[in-house]
This record gives C-alpha cells, structure tokens and sequence, in this order.
C-alpha cells in the first residue's frame, strides 16, 4: 500500500498541531497548479517517508555550495549543486553526473546551452533527509500522474546571498516555468533575509497567488505544465551582516 493511502491519507508532524492530507494536496494542484504548505505539516508528510535524522548536517552542506559561473553579472551571489536521480516504480536511483540543460522556450537568459555545476556531496546524495524528501516526492508526484512509469529527478541546491546595495536574485530569468512536469521548492534556512516573495502565474501572465517561505521546510508544490512561478530579489535586513536564502529545488519530468 502507497504510504499516500489508507491510514497514511493525514499522518500529523511529530510535535506539530498542523497536518495536512496529501490527497487534499493533490486535488489543489489538479484544480489550481500549486500548493504552499506550511513547514510544520511538510515535515509530517515527509516523516512519513522516512526519518530527517540527519536534517542538521543535511542544512550545513548549504555552507559547502559552489559559485553560479553561469550567471555572469546577474545575480552574481548564487550558489548552488546539482545532482540527477531516476526513479521507476518505487525505486529512486542516484545517476551519474550529467549537465543541467533548458530550452530557451523555458530559460530565456541562460538556455540552450548544457550547464555543469558542482555535483551534489556524496553525504548529502545519501542523507536519510534527501531519501524521506525524494520518497515523498515520488509517491505524491507519481499519484497526480500514475500512467508514468519512470521519471528524470533533477535536484538543486540554491543559495542566493543578498548585500547593501545588491539584492540577490532568486530567478534571475524572471517569472518561468523549468520545462518539467511537477516542482518541490523547500526552505532550508533563510538568515537576515527580506523579501523573496514566491508568486504563481497563469500563462497569460494573471497573477494566480503569492506567499513567503520564511521558515524550515515551507514548501512550494507546482504543477510545472500548468503554471509559471518566480521569486522577488532578496535583500539583508541588517546590512551590516550576513545573509543567505537557502533552498533545495527538486524537479519531476516523465522520461519517454
């Protein structure tokens, strides 16, 4: 039985009040193209999967990213890694190495071309956190789609760093879609950080609603073939220190 079934249907967070049920979550995004879910009732769904056992040392490598080369002058304070995962059926499966590749349909600013970014620590690749995370992906995205058989996993790890006088850019290529079926965005941290406004957008450009991920585990569910989403710049709230907006961006896309 799918862990998205039966007794499994609203399994609450440990220590929360909050819960959610996932097929209430599957029925927004069939209706409306994305769901906001609270951090709170993320980690239920989540240790549903699986254990976050070692979420702590999972948020630290956000400390281990490498610069954005790609970007050039826009948005010159984000880093990132990058890995691929498969999964068929209820197997998800780390892949080798590979480059991040968008049309320009999808990326105005910097596709058609193949990016190589620094590959994903192989602890993290491995974490309990990441399995829960792509476990709940797998059963929660396959559910919305249950025709396809094996899906391309892309996961992202994002930090945009903000500075006086230089917001960091979120989307640098604006509002977009990825050119994937189904999106998870989930707030890792989020230190002395204004703004970063997440907003949803039908095709024609209607604004479709708007939240903040503001703390650990916040989360964004987006039906990609439906929807464009972007994020407003970030800027320090105290200039005079640090600051980070940390996220981890896993993609869904049906392979032929």
């Amino acid at each position: 039985m799918s862990r998205l079934d039966g007794a499994h249907l609203g399994i609450p967070a440990l220590n929360s009040v909050i819960s959610v049920d996932p097929l209430l979550l599957q029925d927004d995004l069939r209706r409306g193209g994305f769901r906001f879910v609270e951090g709170e009732a993320m980690r239920g769904l989540l240790e549903a999967f699986g254990p976050l056992s070692d979420w702590d040392s999972f948020v630290d490598s956000w400390n281990f990213l490498e610069p954005d080369s790609y970007l050039a002058n826009v948005g010159l304070h984000r880093r990132r890694r990058h890995a691929v995962f498969s999964a068929t059926g209820e197997q998800v499966a780390l892949e080798a190495h590979q480059p991040h590749y968008q049309s320009r349909d999808y990326n105005t600013l910097q596709g058609g071309i193949e990016r190589w970014f620094a590959p994903v620590l192989p602890g993290v690749a491995g974490s309990a956190s990441l399995r829960s995370i792509l476990d709940f992906c797998r059963a929660f995205f396959g559910g919305l789609a249950p025709d396809v058989a094996a899906w391309h996993i892309e996961l992202h790890q994002f930090r945009i760093e903000a500075r006086p006088g230089e917001p960091g850019q979120p989307t640098p290529e604006g509002v977009h879609r990825d050119g994937v079926d189904y999106v998870l965005v989930l707030l890792i941290d989020r230190l002395n950080i204004a703004s970063g406004t997440t907003t949803i957008h039908a095709a024609d450009g209607e604004l479709l609603g708007s939240f903040t991920l503001t703390h650990a585990l916040d989360a964004a569910l987006v039906d990609d073939s439906r929807v464009f989403h972007g994020v407003t710049p970030v800027e320090p709230e105290d200039s005079a220190k640090a600051s980070h907006r940390d996220v981890l961006v896993v993609t869904f896309r049906r392979r032929a």
